[in-house]
């Protein structure tokens, strides 16, 4: 007779730390997995220090077997998201099992219940916790690692959530281009005369003005995305927190700024693929980690690949074909700088724009990721 299942609320430092810890176990022997840093999760799931939980409200919740934890799962009913797109939609995310679904199916069951006595109408997911952070079920490209700042779950987990009653909302896309895929001289044509013709200029990022980039950067994304599916706006206080997480791994040179007639119009951000480091830290920077981190950036050159995070033009100036600079640009600098490979992501499924503008490149789509979503 198997034993019974429980779930149990994190109330303590103690069971945040089996929170935290528990993939170590569930992915245990996974090629794929990348460890998060222990640190920078504690970092993440502390409401005093990060401004994201000012205005959210989060509960996390471990199931147990016996003496052992089995599963994970975390709700967050995000204000902003509330406010700005006028829907009741709760989050669920963190979410992790064995592949059980009785497991599985206690951990969905609690979130659904959780949400819907909180007045929300729908729960959605897996979001760590927003659109801002960590989104979707990997459903395509197990045979790979996934690069820094996206998710990776074993092909079991949609498929129990799926079998709950989960039902698909939105995908996710991802494409990969190397730098054995030129850019087409056509591409460099067309980019040169949509300089020309609307005064376009592209600039780096300044380190030595960062508060003040930061503060250009987060006006210029609340202001390029808020037409977009699932947008949430983030708070000045909260882009500045993530803006000081990500200093000490950004590549000012793939950070890009393009301003029309001096007026700034949009920003695209790519970021060192950190993963290829991570896999092999286990989670932990010190006492050798950082020593090891140093060796292999700066030393070793382990990290050969970039992940292109977000771009985004104001709609004043969209539809002029800015994106298409940043994805030649940002190209063109890696390959300089001796990157091999970039990953594009995430784009919606139903952003045809930029689908069809990374495929123009000559990348290939190669990883897809999925939203979920119930009614309560």
């Amino acid at each position: 007779m198997s034993q019974d299942i429980e779930i149990i609320e994190v109330s303590s430092p103690k069971l945040l730390e089996k929170f935290i810890t528990l993939p170590f176990k569930l992915y245990a022997g996974d090629p794929n997995w990348v460890p998060p840093l222990i640190s920078e999760r504690r970092q993440f799931f502390n409401r005093k220090k990060n401004p994201f939980y000012r205005a959210a409200k989060t509960r996390l919740f471990l199931a147990r077997r016996g003496n052992n934890f089995v599963g994970r799962i975390a709700t967050c009913i995000n204000f902003n998201h509330i406010e700005f797109h006028g829907e009741q939609v709760g989050f669920f995310g963190f979410f992790d099992s064995l592949d059980d679904y009785d497991v599985a199916s206690k951990l969905l069951k609690v979130a659904m219940i959780t949400l819907k006595s909180e007045g929300m109408e729908k729960m959605r997911g897996p979001a760590n916790f927003s659109t801002n952070h960590e989104i979707g079920f990997l459903i395509e490209g197990f045979d790979s690692p996934p690069v820094v700042m996206m998710t990776y779950n074993r092909p079991y987990l949609p498929k129990l959530a799926e079998r709950f009653g989960l039902k698909k909302v939105m995908d996710l896309h991802a494409y990969l281009i190397t730098d054995e895929t030129p850019i087409a001289e056509r591409q460099h044509n067309l980019v040169e005369k949509i300089k020309e013709r609307y005064k376009i200029e592209i600039r780096t990022l300044d380190l030595s003005r960062f508060d003040e980039e930061i503060d250009l950067i987060s006006r210029l994304y609340n202001q390029a995305w808020e037409h977009n599916w699932g947008f949430v706006p983030m708070p000045k206080e909260e882009f500045e927190y993530t803006g000081r997480q990500l200093r000490d791994i950004v590549d000012p040179s793939l950070v890009l700024i393009a301003s029309v007639d001096g007026e700034p119009a949009g920003f695209s951000l790519a970021l060192p693929d950190i993963n290829k480091v991570l896999i092999g830290l286990n989670g932990r920077l010190f006492p050798f980690g950082l020593v090891r981190l140093l060796w292999d950036t700066r030393i070793k050159k382990k990290i050969d690949g970039i992940r292109l995070v977000t771009m985004g033009v104001i709609p004043k100036y969209q539809k002029r074909g800015i994106d298409s600079i940043f994805y030649v640009d940002t190209y063109l600098r890696g390959v300089s700088r001796g990157y091999k490979w970039a990953e594009l992501s995430w784009i919606l499924e139903n952003n045809v724009l930029m689908n069809r503008a990374a495929e123009s490149m000559g990348a290939r789509l190669y990883k897809k990721y999925r939203l979920v979503e119930m009614p309560l």
